[in-house]
């Protein structure tokens, strides 16, 4: 009887040339397709095997391609309990563009599954309208408020090139994190 190995997807560190670059986008052919759909099964399976991950993005995987994803743990980040939220889907974002940002700014704690036990606080706008396309072609138009414009706006940094410590104050090294913490 053979025992099926789970694949392991690492995920870039900060010096890595690929997280300094912008990335592709999907084109629409290409919704839907295998190579596609393989690049969503690598962030998922990258994103979970960190405890404290809460949302990747294909460039983080060393994809240069304009997809990024919040796992369904956020739920549980929002409030749901644990069971509920593993029972959603994670949610999936292609050729993302934030269209508006409110003018109204905050200063929040973020750190990033590709430079690790490092956070820092970064100025994010509070609210965000978003378009997208999702993993099945269906096109997402919505605003989005607090965690969820904070996770945005860092996935989206990331499409472009940009990582969290570039605009960060107070950086500082802590140790990895207690299984509550979450990082983006």
């Amino acid at each position: 009887m053979s025992k099926s190995k789970t694949k392991i997807i690492n995920i870039l560190q900060i010096g890595d040339p690929i997280l300094k670059q912008i990335s592709m986008s999907v084109k629409i052919e290409e919704m839907g397709s295998a190579k596609t759909n393989s690049i969503i099964k690598d962030m998922q399976t990258a994103v979970r095997s960190q405890a404290d991950g809460i949302a990747i993005s294909a460039p983080q995987i060393g994809q240069l391609y304009r997809i990024f994803l919040i796992s369904n743990r956020i739920y549980e980040v929002l409030g749901e309990k644990k069971e509920k939220a593993e029972k959603r889907s994670d949610i999936v974002f292609i050729n993302p563009k934030i269209i508006k940002f409110s003018k109204e700014k905050t200063w929040a704690e973020e750190g990033c599954l590709s430079v690790r036990n490092m956070f820092g606080r970064v100025q994010r706008s509070k609210k965000v309208v978003f378009e997208a396309l999702d993993e099945n072609g269906k096109k997402i138009s919505r605003g989005f408020s607090g965690i969820l414009a904070q996770i945005i706006q860092h996935e989206n940094d990331h499409l472009n090139g940009i990582l969290f410590v570039t605009k960060a104050k107070d950086l500082q090294e802590i140790p990895p994190p207690e299984e509550n913490v979450q990082t983006l």
